[in-house]
């Protein structure tokens, strides 16, 4: 009997529940990882330890509670349907899972699962679109640590990124599609935000992330895996599809955390700035998300569009993520497949 082939997708990850416990549990193994706060070891604990966890605990469990479902987080429920329907589609030759990098349910369980079905021929697909060492390459990472000391160690196939899937962007620009976009003063692409010494990290070449003008304009081999030229590749081919000019829409990056700068422009300032503009009506995507979560649902869908009312303008209205979009199926289905 042949053996089954596996999939694997893998999210970030999400608190068990919004008690202050549980999302200070899933904080900590977040942010005490070395690819996404990398900083002197000594430094991340004390920074994680003694700063960020007393104090963001608590005011992140308030906002996750307003989001909250009965199928629990946002991102949960729509990874698991996301699996589901690809399982679907793929059929009895494939044995489809999902994990979290960070909690429940572990990528460690998960692969422990394909070992007892003898599944010795896995893709991994990190459910992130742009590569960023802090998400793709810390699932990659994770990945060969747990498997390295296997007896059998398996056929993987680590799929990097896959910023302009044509039909990843086609579902992007159906789901915008559903709004009026000419009704709308102007157009943002948020995506979630780096520091800007990992993007100089991500640069082989040393002279190019943050040495020239433009640097992120156009995909190069110094750039080609820089997460910052990847978003920008995604927001142009989704503009493109929907037959925006470039004075229409913006480029810009959000959740910004501690002092140090991250990748700009900042999504808060770029909404500021079109309030002064005069500018009423603002249609965001976010496409670093294939599911909606807190930086979509609250961050986006709430508190920017609180801060904009009392800016002036009327309505941030947020481009709900793809979800279980049958577009974005189609495009899971075509990266598991080839």
């Amino acid at each position: 009997m042949k053996s089954k082939k596996g999939i694997l997708l893998v999210n970030l990850g999400t608190p068990d529940s919004p008690s202050t416990a549980d999302v200070r549990r899933y904080l900590d193994e977040f942010l005490s990882d070395p690819r996404v706060i990398d900083v002197n070891p000594i430094g991340r604990f004390f920074l994680v330890k003694g700063i960020i966890l007393p104090t963001r605990s608590p005011k992140s469990a308030a906002t996750y509670q307003k989001i909250w479902t009965e199928e629990g987080s946002p991102l949960l429920r729509y990874t698991i349907r996301q699996t589901e329907l690809l399982a679907e589609r793929l059929g009895d030759e494939y044995m489809v899972e999902y994990a979290m990098r960070y909690q429940n349910p572990s990528i460690e369980k998960v692969l422990e699962r394909f070992r007892k079905e003898k599944v010795f021929n896995i893709k991994v697909i990190p459910l992130f679109p742009q590569y960023a060492s802090a998400t793709t390459g810390s699932v990659h990472d994770m990945i060969m640590t747990l498997v390295k000391n296997w007896q059998i160690v398996p056929d993987i196939e680590l799929v990097n990124s896959f910023p302009d899937h044509p039909i990843m962007i086609d579902a992007f620009a159906q789901l915008g599609s559903k709004y009026d976009v000419n009704s709308f003063d102007h157009v943002l692409f948020s995506f979630h935000g780096l520091p800007k010494r990992q993007l100089m990290k991500a640069d082989p070449s040393g002279c190019h992330c943050q040495q020239i003008d433009s640097c992120c304009a156009k995909i190069n081999v110094n750039n080609q895996y820089c997460y910052s030229a990847q978003s920008h590749l995604t927001a142009r081919l989704i503009a493109e599809k929907l037959n925006l000019p470039k004075e229409k829409y913006s480029i810009c990056f959000q959740s910004r955390l501690g002092k140090d700068p991250w990748v700009e422009p900042y999504t808060s300032e770029v909404i500021e700035r079109l309030a002064k503009e005069g500018k009423k009506k603002l249609l965001v995507f976010c496409p670093a998300f294939v599911a909606d979560c807190l930086e979509t649902t609250f961050e986006i869908g709430m508190e920017y569009d609180e801060e904009f009312r009392h800016m002036g303008g009327e309505k941030v209205q947020l481009v709900e993520g793809l979800n279980d979009h049958v577009r974005w199926i189609d495009a899971l289905e075509d990266i598991a497949r080839n």
